[in-house]
């Protein structure tokens, strides 16, 4: 396929494809699909080799959120049967931290639900970093507490964090019709804080709100132009008691198609499958490892993933491996950019890390080769573990609500049951 070949040269090349490229890999036919993969595949392997990063969300306040975001369990209204508490002390979120850690997660993201920290909230995160730093030697922290406003992304990287995330979820054209309580241009203007403060910008998107190929391909091409390190792309899950409830418009293939595209037009950051891929790629999802490189392990945050076990025994199986604490995860030239970056803002410079994955540096050989999805604050979701089910569900009709396949979240940080990692 030529289409294909071309997409291959130009990610190798670190080169933004057209729009009409972004949109024809959303067009391929299910026959295709297998050549999409090999193709976005190529890319991966390019910029990451086999290495697959593991990441575990730890929920430092769940529910009682004032935004109404309508995808979202935690929302204001919504009626979700979620778990509901306040901000978690810095020893029980290490303690949970530690669970991903054993497990072999390199990043843990620190969620918390609401509009944005106050100045107090982030003094609490960072007695929070600080515990998890001091357990665990080299874990990358991720922070993902809302809109941020002035200097708190300065204090949060002060305080240890090594990243931010706040995902842009859909595009600026449609966002309005999935949140009133704040606006497409806040959370851009968000990750450009946390950018210039020197943190590793992680932003992503929730596929299948009945968004367009058109919505999917534009909000992709913000998040390049933002030049995030790390894509999560999460999968809608339609909780019961959200707006969303009976948005049920994605299949493991449309799933696959949609993370090809994301590869192709950020071939050199971090593209994680984040919530819903247990629900929604289903038992295709270690094809899904051939594009993207990084996962969360173990539970999402307002709702189960697949056992961390299982998550492993998938990496192996595939033929993939988890990426080690010692090795870094970006490609060197992306490392240099955010090093300088860093470096900049300890020096009083604050600017944002240039290079990223546009065309205008030449392509490099992968280095050793960011980062939150789940963690945007709002739960995506996933099923109950395997073994909580009885059998595995049928496959839903086009429209038909799932609700069996939505198990909330009842163990993990927050209550006194193990994390599943």
């Amino acid at each position: 396929m030529d289409l294909l070949n071309t997409l291959v040269e130009k990610g190798l090349r670190r080169e933004l494809p057209t729009r009409e490229e972004a949109l024809a890999v959303l067009a391929t036919s299910d026959d295709e699909l297998l050549d999409v993969v090999a193709a976005a595949g190529k890319v991966r392997r390019q910029w990451f080799g086999r290495r697959v990063k593991l990441n575990y969300l730890v929920n430092l306040k769940s529910g009682l959120c004032p935004e109404d975001c309508s995808y979202c369990s935690q929302r204001l209204g919504s009626k979700a049967e979620i778990l509901k508490y306040t901000w978690l002390k810095p020893d029980e979120a290490s303690q949970a931290a530690a669970a991903g850690v054993a497990g072999g997660a390199k990043r843990v993201c620190l969620v918390a639900s609401g509009r944005g920290p106050t100045d107090r909230d982030v003094a609490r995160v960072g007695e929070t970093i600080a515990a998890i730093k001091e357990q665990n030697e080299g874990v990358e922290v991720c922070a993902c507490l809302g809109l941020l406003s002035d200097g708190q992304a300065e204090k949060l990287r002060d305080a240890g964090a090594d990243a931010y995330n706040h995902n842009l979820n859909t595009s600026e054209a449609t966002y309005g019709q999935i949140t009133k309580t704040h606006t497409y241009a806040d959370r851009v203007d968000t990750v450009q804080k946390a950018h210039a403060a020197g943190l590793s910008a992680c932003s992503g998107l929730i596929a299948g709100m009945g968004e367009s190929d058109e919505d999917l391909v534009d909000v992709v091409f913000s998040l390049r132009e933002l030049d995030s390190d790390s894509v999560p792309v999460n999968f809608l899950i339609p909780f019961e008691g959200t707006p969303l409830a009976k948005e049920w418009n994605l299949t493991p293939q449309r799933c696959l198609r949609i993370l090809s595209m994301v590869r192709f037009v950020c071939p050199d950051v971090e593209v994680r499958i984040a919530g819903g891929r247990e629900v929604h790629l289903r038992s295709m999802q270690p094809l899904a490892l051939h594009v993207a490189n990084s996962i969360f392990l173990g539970d999402y945050l307002t709702s189960e993933g697949q056992a961390g076990q299982a998550d492993l025994d998938m990496i192996a199986d595939a033929g993939f491996e988890v990426e080690g604490a010692g090795t870094t995860t970006l490609p060197a030239h992306r490392a240099h950019a955010a090093e300088a970056a860093a470096e900049a803002h300890a020096g009083g410079v604050c600017g944002s890390a240039g290079g990223g994955c546009g065309p205008a540096a030449d392509a490099e050989a992968p280095g050793c080769g960011s980062a939150c999805g789940g963690c945007s604050g709002h739960g995506a979701g996933a099923p109950a573990a395997a073994e909580a089910r009885d059998e595995a569900p049928a496959q839903a009709e086009p429209g038909e609500v799932r609700p069996d396949l939505v198990a909330v979240r009842r163990r993990g940080a927050g209550t006194d049951l193990a994390p599943n990692a």
